[in-house]
C-alpha cells in the first residue's frame, strides 16, 4: 500500500484546533481533482488543546490521514522533520496548518515536479494580515541569510515546499539537532524551482512564532549554514587592536616628546567600554556555535512519539 502513495502532505501541529476541520476539507477537495493516491500525515507537537482529539477522528474517518503525536513539543522544525520520516509518497509536500499556505496551490507545485524539478518551494511574493514590523523583520532576515549564508538559500521561501522521495530520503539521513529545512534542502542541491503565492492571514488562532521564536530560528539558520559570524569577529577584533595599537603609540609619543599628560580619561573609558562590549559579542558568537557542538555531541533523538496511527 505505502508504494501505491503518489503524495505525502506533511503538517506540523500545534494547537490549532480551530484550523484543522477546514484545512483538512481543503486538501481532500484538492486532492480530488489530482490522480493518484494520497496522504495526510499530521503531527501533534504537543497540542494542550483538542487538536489531538480532532486528529484522531480525521483518522478514524479517512484511513489516507496518518497522525503522529509528541510526547512534548519538539519544535515547528522537528515536526516536519518527523513528518518526513513517516511520510511514503513519491513526492512529500510540507506545508503549515493555519492555513497562510493555501492548499489550492498544491496543483501548482505538483505542475513543477512533473516537470522534472527535485524541489519546488512556495516563494511569498505577498504576506496579508502582517504587521509592517513583522514584514520588515522577515524582509530583513531573508537579505542577511543570504549575505552570510554559504548555501543559496532562496529568498522569501519558507517551509511550505514539495520534495521528490529520493530528496525526502536524503533529508532523513540528516539528523542534527538544531533543524532549518529549507536550508538543509537547498544544501541537498538538486534541480530546484518557486512558484510564487500570495500568503494569507492566519484563518484562526494565534499566531505560534513569536518574535523570540524567530531570532531563534535565525540564528539556527545562519549559524548552520555560515561560519562568517565567526569570520566577521575576528576581523573587527583585528581593527580594533590595531586602532589600539595606534592610539597606544600616538599617547606615548605625545607623553615623551611633548612632556604632557595625556587629557581625555573621559574618551580613554569610553574606549575601554567600546572593546569590552566587543569582546562579549565576540564571546557571545563563540558560544552559540560551541552551544550547538554541545547539542550535537550528546546526541540525543530529535523528537519522542507517544502515539502513531498509520
Amino acid at each position: 500500500m505505502n508504494k501505491e502513495i503518489l503524495y505525502s502532505v506533511v503538517i506540523p501541529i500545534y494547537n490549532e484546533e480551530d484550523n484543522i476541520p477546514i484545512l483538512y476539507e481543503k486538501l481532500v477537495q484538492v486532492f480530488e481533482k489530482i490522480e493518484g493516491n494520497y496522504e495526510i500525515v499530521f503531527v501533534d507537537d504537543g497540542s494542550s488543546d483538542s487538536s489531538w482529539s480532532l486528529l484522531k477522528e480525521l483518522h478514524r474517518k479517512n484511513s489516507s490521514v496518518k497522525i503522529l503525536k509528541f510526547s512534548r513539543n519538539f519544535g515547528h522544525q522537528t515536526a516536519i522533520s518527523a513528518g518526513i520520516d513517516f511520510a511514503h509518497g513519491d513526492a512529500v509536500i510540507t506545508m503549515d496548518g493555519d492555513l497562510q499556505d493555501p492548499p489550492e496551490l498544491i496543483p501548482s507545485l505538483i505542475e513543477k515536479w512533473k516537470e522534472g524539478y527535485q524541489v519546488v518551494y512556495a516563494v511569498r511574493k505577498a504576506r496579508k494580515g502582517e504587521s509592517f514590523f513583522k514584514k520588515g523583520v522577515a524582509w530583513f532576515f531573508y537579505r542577511i541569510l543570504k549575505l552570510l549564508s554559504e548555501v543559496e538559500i532562496p529568498m522569501d521561501a519558507g517551509d511550505y515546499r514539495l520534495m521528490d522521495k529520493n530528496i525526502a530520503e536524503r533529508l532523513k539521513n540528516l539528523k542534527e539537532q538544531y533543524r532549518f529545512i529549507r536550508g538543509l534542502t537547498s544544501w541537498l542541491g538538486f534541480k530546484q524551482t518557486g512558484v510564487e503565492f500570495i500568503r494569507e492571514p492566519r484563518y484562526k488562532g494565534e499566531v505560534k512564532y513569536s518574535f523570540w521564536k524567530l531570532i531563534k530560528l535565525a540564528l539556527d539558520g545562519i549559524i548552520s549554514f555560515s561560519i562568517k559570524p565567526l569570520q566577521v569577529a575576528s576581523f573587527v577584533g583585528f581593527i580594533v587592536s590595531i586602532f589600539s595599537f595606534l592610539y597606544a603609540v600616538w599617547a606615548i609619543i605625545y607623553r615623551f616628546a611633548l612632556k604632557e599628560i595625556v587629557p581625555g580619561w573621559a574618551s580613554a573609558i569610553a574606549i575601554i567600554l567600546f572593546l569590552g562590549g566587543i569582546q562579549l559579542i565576540t564571546l557571545g558568537i563563540i558560544g552559540e556555535y560551541i552551544g550547538r557542538i554541545y547539542g550535537e555531541v550528546k546526541d540525543r533523538p530529535l523528537y519522542i512519539i507517544e502515539e502513531k496511527y498509520e
